[in-house]
């Protein structure tokens, strides 16, 4: 396990189902990241009002009346220059998240979500 230290690039975790925000933190903190978490509500979500972000993880199919595509404009609202990554169950984009989200990762495969994270990283320094 890597310590995590203060100029490691902060991650904002934002889902519906809080077992999916702490596994999702715990692979990442594993691996060196700091976390932030944002759960969405049925029709809210509170997003981290002072704390800096490098990256927004966001899950696709979210049990509310928000959808993704909602919550990314919150996000793009708060974070304007973030890169988002859509994570979901779909084994491609989709549609209505393609040319919003920066990545997409397939659910269930946390060394393809830390090699997505860090090249997403990568590319927008």
């Amino acid at each position: 396990m890597n310590p995590i230290s203060a100029d490691q690039p902060t991650i904002l975790i934002v889902d519906d189902d809080a077992l999916h925000l702490k596994l999702y933190t715990w692979v990442l903190e594993r691996n060196g990241y700091r976390c932030a978490v944002a759960q969405v509500k049925s029709t809210s979500v509170d997003l981290p009002v002072s704390d800096i972000v490098n990256l927004v993880l966001l899950d696709y199919r979210l049990s509310s009346s928000l959808t993704s595509l909602d919550v990314f404009y919150l996000l793009r609202n708060r974070f304007p220059s973030v890169p988002v990554v859509l994570l979901s169950d779909m084994q491609w984009m989709p549609d209505d998240m393609r040319g919003h989200a920066d990545a997409f990762v397939n659910k269930g495969d946390p060394q393809l979500l830390l090699d997505t994270v860090s090249s997403v990283l990568q590319e927008k320094s």
